[in-house]
């Protein structure tokens, strides 16, 4: 099995190189103090994490290199094997920053999944996030919030496990789908069964079983990668893109953990 690969500098000016700006909106006031984002990637690689992938948001041409975007890191040295003892999963922090003034620089803690490279965000009240406004910025305050939510990785691998230990009906299972679908679409969306037999359908051998853990798996890749089909308001069968925009990506991802998280048995 693979492993993860760190970006170099040239890649992510390639990639995005609103990354590397250090200019910001005329727009903003003289109390907005910018944080760049090649500063906080320096910063982090000094704290073991490494950036690996970086998505951005399309805008117009003007303010394009001011725009937002998505940085998300992985340290070599935390991963999670799998019952063979290979890495399986990195736990990983996502960075949000743009030098609009549209968004704070924001971090969430995720794990990315080698065997599908499929980033999961999670999002409860037992895992932590921050956000720092673009009115200073140190090195410190930035190692003591990485420090405090590298102390929660420890619940983080016991949900995975309760994900994992709870195993599911095809009744639950095909309600789990719908309610994913209330994640994935603002509007309600009506999926025939057919469709909803797709989701839950195992692309791989390490997908396959009734987990809940690789129920949501299954089910937010293919979320993710659209291509399925459902039924409009005239009863039309319709086909789902893919999804591109990271900030979408990321609230589906948030909301489908929270749905996961109702099937545990306390």
């Amino acid at each position: 099995m693979k492993n993860l690969k760190a970006l170099s500098r040239e890649d992510l000016r390639r990639l995005a190189p609103q990354v590397f700006n250090h200019q910001v909106s005329s727009k903003l006031t003289d109390k907005y103090v910018h944080i760049p984002t090649d500063t906080i990637i320096d910063d982090m690689e000094k704290l073991g994490w490494l950036p690996y992938q970086v998505k951005t948001v399309r805008a117009r041409k003007s303010s394009g290199k001011m725009s937002k975007h998505l940085i998300q890191f992985f340290n070599p040295d935390i991963v999670i094997n799998n019952e063979e003892g290979e890495a399986d999963l990195y736990p990983n922090l996502l960075l949000i920053n743009s030098h609009d003034g549209s968004t704070s620089v924001r971090f969430e803690m995720g794990v990315f999944r080698l065997v599908c490279e499929n980033g999961l965000v999670i999002k409860s009240k037992d895992f932590g996030g921050f956000k720092m406004r673009h009115m200073g910025y140190n090195f410190e305050d930035l190692r003591i919030h990485i420090n405090e939510l590298t102390k929660t990785l420890p619940n983080v691998v016991a949900n995975l496990n309760k994900f994992s230990q709870v195993i599911m009906t095809p009744e639950q299972q095909n309600e789990f789908a719908n309610k994913a679908i209330g994640a994935r679409f603002n509007e309600e969306k009506t999926l025939p069964q057919i469709e909803i037999d797709y989701l839950l359908t195992p692309e791989r051998k390490e997908d396959v079983g009734d987990s809940l853990w690789v129920v949501l798996n299954r089910v937010q890749e293919k979320l993710t990668q659209g291509g399925f089909g459902y039924l409009n308001a005239k009863g039309k069968l319709r086909k789902t893109r893919a999804i591109k925009n990271f900030t979408m990506d990321t609230d589906m991802n948030m909301k489908l953990w929270e749905i996961a998280e109702e099937y545990l048995v306390n």
